[in-house]
């Protein structure tokens, strides 16, 4: 592993406890093979809180700068700056990768470059940061380096393939696709309106309505991109078996 100051340097903050940031850096591999698995031994609970710190900053950044737009707009906005692959990228610039502390066995396996796992350790940073030193350098932290990465946002971001980020962001916790069910179908031909419904382990995530069943589909997507983001949670994990 990298010295980590080098990190700090790229983040431009030193943390006052470094513990914070060494369990950042922890994957739950380690903890796992090390027989000491629980929650305060790896990066998912500073994961967790990083999430929320994270979704918070850039809301209130496109609520004050996108004065015009409403819920759904700024809502995409959102998905499109917080979405695994954009953190990922985020933590790339960091080289997050070269720091974390991983088990052999996803070492071997290619988790320092995986993009979920960079996602995840980034989230973490932000989650340690705030610990460390509170809500308003973890915010300054957040700003600057997306700032860094997307510019002064004066054009409100757009989601342009939300069928494939919903598709990445479900697969941090289950390898099952999603799988879009068309509901219907009205209006005269030259008219028509599909309205499709996305499901994945046997939960409908979200319904949507378009010209074409591919808008439908796209509708369904952003629409359960929404849902979960709203609720600051995982995607729904069901026992129900996937229906094909």
């Amino acid at each position: 592993m990298t010295d980590t100051q080098q990190l700090e340097a790229a983040l431009g903050y030193t943390f006052r406890d470094p513990a914070y940031l060494t369990l950042a850096l922890t994957h739950p591999s380690l903890a796992h093979e090390s027989g000491t698995g629980t929650a305060q031994h790896h990066n998912q609970r500073l994961e967790f809180l990083g999430d929320a710190v994270l979704q918070i900053v850039v809301t209130a950044e496109l609520y004050r700068k996108f004065p015009l737009y409403g819920e759904g707009p700024l809502t995409q906005a959102r998905a499109q700056l917080v979405n695994r692959t954009s953190l990922g990228s985020q933590g790339r610039r960091l080289r997050l990768g070269d720091y974390l502390i991983l088990s052999r066995g996803e070492e071997t396996t290619g988790g320092r470059s995986r993009t979920s796992t960079i996602a995840d350790a980034f989230e973490a940073i932000i989650g340690a940061v705030f610990l460390d030193a509170g809500y308003e350098t973890a915010r300054e932290i957040i700003v600057r380096l997306f700032i860094e990465e997307f510019g002064e946002l004066t054009e409100l971001p757009s989601l342009t393939n939300p069928k494939g980020e919903l598709q990445e962001l479900l697969q941090t916790t289950s390898p099952d696709p999603p799988r879009y069910e068309q509901l219907s179908v009205s209006g005269p031909d030259h008219f028509r309106q599909f309205e499709c419904a996305v499901h994945h382990l046997g939960v409908e995530l979200g319904r949507g309505v378009g010209r074409s069943k591919k808008l439908a589909e796209s509708a369904a997507a952003l629409a359960a991109l929404e849902r979960i983001r709203a609720s600051s949670a995982r995607p729904p994990v069901s026992s129900a078996p996937s229906q094909e």
